[in-house]
């Protein structure tokens, strides 16, 4: 990948995969100091920034988008999503070598403000609308987009599923926790049924006429209930603090190294089973 630029697109399961693969490249160099931080001026609010490896002339950049879509703003209120037109980070792809994008997370009523007078398509604002269908018609920018902006001989683009979740007793802010799972699930019918929303992504994709390769790490990570951040992000924690966190926990996000690690290397055999390595 010498000479190469790899992005990384999406929400913040995309950045905990771009996190893990720093860690993983620069633990095989012998000079650290020739890799540093890059941050995009333009955007550097919106969470891009890169990682330059001097040595090897290769950056690997993260872009936080987790919608992909445009997010509207009336000063620092986010007031609509627009489900046809991509974010505006989006033209930085094509000097991409590698793009690797992700969305899924974020569609949800809680995110979405329940889909009331939130998803905009022209001058239209949909007074309701269900966050499945706005997420199929964000798909369907996202893929349109790419076909019409994506040479695929020089970017390989990926797409990364969704990763389970593993909330015992609610959600993340209502009570849920995994907190105590050492564990990982052993048999297949404990599993979680297969995300609707990937199903749409299969389908959005065979209509492209530009390659995907689905990264489709679902499976993989309903079976790891034990490898989530839980309360162990909290560091150094009082007794107080960790009985006041078993409450609120992150059963959502992956400790490192760990699952995310397994993601990249699903990702290293992919580019070269695409000669593209």
């Amino acid at each position: 990948m010498r000479g190469k630029r790899v992005i990384f697109m999406g929400d913040s399961m995309n950045r905990s995969m771009m996190q893990s693969l720093v860690c993983m490249l620069r633990a095989s160099l012998s000079n650290t100091s020739r890799v540093y931080v890059d941050r995009n001026k333009e955007f550097a609010a919106r969470g891009y920034y890169s990682f330059i490896f001097e040595d090897y002339k290769f950056s690997l950049d993260h872009y936080q988008s987790p919608f992909l879509v445009k997010r509207v703003y009336e000063g620092s209120k986010e007031v609509n999503l627009r489900l046809d037109v991509m974010d505006e980070g989006t033209p930085a792809i094509r000097k991409s070598d590698v793009a690797i994008f992700n969305t899924a997370h974020w569609w949800n009523n809680e995110k979405t403000q329940g889909g009331k007078n939130y998803y905009q398509e022209g001058n239209y604002v949909h007074p309701q609308l269900d966050h499945m269908k706005a997420f199929t018609k964000a798909l369907k920018t996202w893929g349109k987009w790419i076909d019409h902006n994506i040479d695929h001989n020089k970017t390989q683009v990926f797409f990364h599923g969704i990763t389970s979740t593993h909330y015992r007793g609610g959600q993340w802010n209502s009570g849920g926790k995994c907190h105590g799972e050492t564990k990982p699930i052993l048999k297949e019918s404990f599993l979680q049924e297969y995300p609707k929303q990937m199903r749409i992504f299969e389908k959005v994709s065979k209509a492209m006429r530009t390659p995907v390769v689905y990264l489709n790490t679902t499976k993989l990570t309903d079976f790891r209930k034990d490898a989530h951040v839980s309360i162990y992000y909290l560091e150094r924690m009082s007794p107080e603090k960790e009985a006041k966190s078993l409450g609120l926990q992150d059963c959502g996000h992956w400790c490192m190294p760990g699952v995310p690690d397994a993601w990249n290397e699903l990702l290293y055999y992919s580019l070269i089973m695409s000669g593209r390595v």
